[in-house]
């Protein structure tokens, strides 16, 4: 009586594995969706469904990724609805915020350009000011020698020697050297014509405030610096200040305002006492940032006096490695301090590091 019964249950499992082929055979080629319903297992079932509609097998990660549907702003999503995380559009670099490095992941002691740092090969007066050397001419029984061409450059940068942590608050140290040389000058040995030396220490602080029209105020220096030619006697000229600078912007635009106040010095010891008379007691710059070119206008001046001073420059894109050509023109009193109460027009033509902000 087992034999039969053993005989029954090989049969069954004949069956089902006959079964078990015949859901495989389906499942790699069906004939219809009609030859999937009496699949048992659910997964199986969907699977050959897929197959015989000619549905591609997805991935996990492309099955359950979801689908962003546009809402209106302001409006809730629809349930079930998955919505992609929304993403501010891009806008410009701030200005402002990379040249003092307000950037909270920024290097908490930071080293970077300050000024302009530029060398201009050719620069050309049409009013060259000879006044302030003709004593030494006469005193060495010559006839007074300055060529209206000669090269200028100046160097600049700045040290951030401490900054609270978020960096909206710094304090810095930083220098720039102005020089004018007579490079072309052979018969006077091309000596440098004057040479200016500023040393500065100011705080930073980033206000962040929007001024509306889409204007951000995003600096604000308080400090202190001394300029002087380092020389003496007839040549010497120097002054003290205490400033302040405002920095706003509004995309590729930015605006400084610097205001100064001059030290008084001893009567006995002051080189230049009417300085202010011609260099004014404040200062306008504005840069425009335009597909790798910067522009860049600045302009100073007595209303008392109506003397100042505009330059205006042109950076161009870099043109090898981070060297950028750069124009620069310069009309009124005070290109250096030698100069500072002498009238000319300067046109200079050269290379630069950076634009000075």
């Amino acid at each position: 009586m087992k034999t039969p019964i053993v005989t029954l249950r090989l049969g069954a499992l004949l069956l089902v594995t006959a079964g078990s082929s015949g859901v495989a055979f389906a499942q790699k080629s069906p004939a219809s969706p009609a030859d999937c319903r009496n699949i048992v297992a659910s997964m199986e079932r969907l699977a050959c469904y897929d197959a015989a509609v000619g549905r591609q097998e997805t991935s996990g990660a492309q099955a359950v990724a979801p689908v962003a549907a546009p809402v209106a702003s302001g409006e809730p999503a629809p349930a079930g609805t998955a919505v992609a995380a929304a993403k501010p559009a891009s806008s410009a670099p701030s200005i402002i915020d990379a040249a003092w490095a307000f950037d909270p992941a920024s290097p908490r002691y930071d080293i970077s350009f300050h000024n302009a740092n530029y060398l201009l090969f050719g620069r050309y007066s049409d009013n060259v000011n000879t006044a302030p050397f003709s004593p030494l001419f006469q005193a060495a029984g010559r006839q007074e020698d300055l060529n209206d061409v000669e090269a200028k450059f100046q160097i600049s940068f700045k040290a951030r020697l401490w900054t609270t942590d978020d960096r909206r608050w710094g304090a810095w140290v930083a220098y720039t050297q102005q020089s004018n040389w007579q490079l072309y000058n052979g018969n006077e040995s091309r000596p440098f014509r004057d040479t200016n030396y500023m040393p500065e220490v100011f705080v930073s602080y980033r206000p962040d405030v929007d001024l509306g029209g889409g204007f951000n105020w995003r600096l604000l220096n308080f400090g202190f610096n001394h300029q002087s030619n380092g020389r003496s006697d007839v040549l010497s000229r120097s002054w003290n200040r205490l400033y302040a600078t405002v920095g706003v912007e509004r995309e590729n635009l930015a605006l400084y305002g610097t205001a100064w106040y001059r030290i008084p010095e001893n009567e006995n010891d002051d080189d230049n006492p009417d300085i202010t008379d011609y260099l004014g007691h404040g200062e306008l710059t504005a840069l425009y940032r335009w597909r790798g070119n910067s522009f860049k206008l600045s302009a100073r001046g007595n209303i008392s006096t109506g003397k100042g001073a505009v330059q205006a420059g042109w950076f161009t894109p870099p043109l090898l490695g981070p060297l950028r050509g750069y124009v620069q023109v310069f009309s009124g009193y005070g290109e250096s301090l030698i100069d500072y109460n002498w009238n000319q027009t300067t046109v200079g033509v050269g290379v630069a590091l950076n634009d000075g902000f």
